[in-house]
């Protein structure tokens, strides 16, 4: 089996490669071409994505002879970037490499999305209820709905004969590793007093490592069977207050639901107010003190598990900062 990465020099995607080259596997790093797009609905985003011819061909010839096809690139920046890199990156980009694949007659391509698209469902899963609350997240979502109407067409004229590319969409929950500024930025927040969770019973959290990330990927790019067209990736089993624990090196404080709760209403309205800046924030606060419930159906009815150590990189990541301060 023969993969192409794209995205390879990303965080993700140098996992991936990685990986693969120590299981000794053939693959191809591919460079993400920058696209930029002002796309607003799916009918916008597979327009932009037919009319990038020269990133259509290019990549269509680095996936030639490849069987599976895993997309790691994107735009990970939940607060900024301009919106137009971010719908290039996230949407169409995966569109165009979904396009090049069918071109390529490459057998599979693993898309990975983001559980943000999802926003503050009390549980996540695998269906097409989707609450894009940001501007990454609605890029997310955007490249899902493109993907899955892509899916439901024909294959295009230029494809070769023989069965079409199956595109999977995997959701990758909190991925946390070492050197990520998100994980950086976690150990911080542990380390201070702003450290704490909504009192009551224990809450699940999507919170997951790099590591777990990538074997779930592999898991499912080289799944014998046929999948469905979204994957959820599973938890690694932590709560809210042993994320805060680990990254910290204390006892989170421990404050009153309906207190956090009143806190995230008038978070989100300030939000609104100032025009959806400031939601990814209140966002961040709502799942450290409350977590959120997930159910990965496939990896469950399939018993598939795979090996983590996001409690090993929560722990690093809580000495490095302890280490750093002056």
């Amino acid at each position: 089996m023969r993969f192409a990465v794209l995205g390879a020099r990303g965080f993700i995607g140098q996992a991936l490669v990685d990986r693969l080259n120590r299981e000794s596997a053939s693959v191809v790093t591919v460079v993400a071409p920058r696209l930029r797009s002002s796309a607003g609905d799916v009918d916008a985003v597979l327009a932009d994505a037919r009319s990038a011819t020269g990133a259509l061909a290019d990549l269509a010839e680095r996936f030639r002879d490849v069987d599976v096809v895993i997309n790691a690139a994107g735009l990970a920046a939940p607060d900024g970037a301009a919106e137009d890199r971010m719908t290039g990156a996230n949407a169409v980009l995966p569109v165009v490499a979904a396009l090049a694949a069918q071109r390529a007659g490459v057998t599979r391509l693993v898309h990975l999305s983001s559980a943000a698209v999802q926003g503050d469902r009390p549980r996540l899963d695998e269906s097409d209820d989707l609450a894009p609350f940001s501007a990454y997240s609605r890029s997310k979502a955007l490249a899902e709905r493109a993907l899955r109407r892509l899916d439901d067409a024909a294959a295009p004229p230029d494809a070769p004969q023989g069965p079409p590319t199956a595109i999977v969409i995997v959701r990758a929950t909190s991925v946390q590793g070492a050197g990520r500024p998100t994980t950086a930025a976690l150990a911080r927040v542990a380390r201070s007093p702003l450290a704490s969770v909504a009192d009551g019973q224990p809450r699940t959290t999507p919170v997951v490592s790099v590591r777990h990330l990538v074997g779930f990927v592999l898991t499912v790019a080289t799944w014998p069977g046929p999948l469905p067209a979204v994957v959820l990736q599973p938890g690694e089993g932590l709560r809210t207050d042993e994320v805060l624990r680990l990254a910290g090196g204390r006892e989170p404080l421990r404050v009153p639901a309906p207190l956090c709760r009143a806190a995230v209403r008038t978070g989100y309205l300030a939000a609104r107010l100032a025009g959806d800046r400031l939601r990814g924030a209140v966002r961040r606060v709502e799942l450290m003190w409350f977590g959120q419930d997930a159910d990965p159906a496939w990896a469950r009815q399939n018993g598939v598990t795979v090996r983590g150590d996001v409690r090993d990189v929560l722990r690093r990541a809580g000495q490095q900062g302890r280490t750093d301060r002056p």
